[in-house]
């Protein structure tokens, strides 16, 4: 019990930290621009849903794929956490990814600039891949599941249900959200959760090392 309390500790804090319900307040704020409240919450709900049915597709067959391809752990772990480094460097750095830099953001009274046109279609693309389900929020999954028994991969699916569930009301909240904490609070937010994303992956190299050396 203890093993798996500290297992989900790991997780919760992996996940949370990659999906990052808070800095996708603004990303979300500029793809809805110009929306009724009622779409933003029906593309909010399409992209919680249709990324958690990615990530849990790719946790529950990571196993098989390994198989297929002739994947070691070790070499997953290595490449996973180089991955996820390179996600959390660019946080810290500040970078605005290529879908923050395609959308309009808040103007300068905190709220979306009003734009005429408006296509629901953004619940898949930018939001659910690769904004929730991106490449680090796979690799952090997928790595947890790997050699562990179906109650550790059982405890990974609800602890992403949580986070996305966290998200969601991130997101549906977003403008009030943005409006309280301002956008410096977030791009410190940002950073903090760049910096443990980053940790994690230096973690999940060091651990795939140990195994090669074994």
């Amino acid at each position: 019990m203890h093993d798996l309390f500290v297992f989900g500790l790991s997780v919760f804090a992996s996940l949370f930290a990659i999906i990052n319900p808070i800095a996708n307040v603004p990303i979300f704020m500029g793809v809805t621009s110009g929306a009724s409240e009622a779409s933003c919450r029906k593309v909010a709900k399409t992209a919680i849903v249709t990324a958690f049915f990615i990530v849990l597709a790719f946790v529950l067959i990571g196993k098989y794929i390994f198989e297929f391809f002739g994947i070691t752990i070790p070499a997953f772990k290595i490449t996973g956490g180089l991955l996820l480094f390179y996600v959390g460097f660019e946080l810290l750095q500040s970078k605005k990814s290529t879908i923050q830099s395609n959308v309009s953001g808040p103007g300068n009274s905190g709220m979306p600039e009003a734009r005429a046109d408006f296509d629901e279609s953004v619940a898949i693309s930018p939001l659910a891949i690769p904004m929730l389900a991106g490449p680090g929020t796979i690799v952090a999954a997928m790595n947890y599941a790997a050699a562990h028994n179906y109650w550790y991969i059982l405890e990974i699916v609800l602890i992403l249900a949580f986070v996305l569930g966290l998200t969601y009301v991130a997101l549906i909240f977003s403008r009030y959200i943005y409006k309280f904490l301002g956008k410096d609070i977030i791009l410190v937010l940002s950073k903090l959760m760049g910096l443990i994303v980053a940790i994690l992956g230096t973690n999940m190299i060091i651990d795939g090392i140990k195994m090669v050396a074994a």
